[in-house]
């Protein structure tokens, strides 16, 4: 998927509401960004690092949005 203008040299982004962030890069589905895009609900990293966006306390997607699976904490 292509990276959303406003963030086109950002891999990671980051939900404020449920505190999961996205690789983008890696991302299949862009209905998820559209929406957070929509939503306005969004946040970058700096250094745009998944260790940055742990440091900040957000967790990467697992592919149901929750940023946990079954069994975490």
């Amino acid at each position: 998927m292509e990276r959303p203008v406003k963030f086109e040299h950002n891999q990671w982004l980051g939900d404020k509401r449920t505190q999961v962030v996205y690789d983008v890069d890696a991302m299949t589905d862009s209905a998820i960004i559209d929406e957070l895009m929509e939503a306005e609900t969004y946040l970058c990293f700096g250094p745009d690092t998944l260790a940055e966006a742990r440091n900040r306390g957000y967790k990467p997607y697992k592919g149901d949005g929750s940023g946990t699976t079954t069994g975490d904490e």
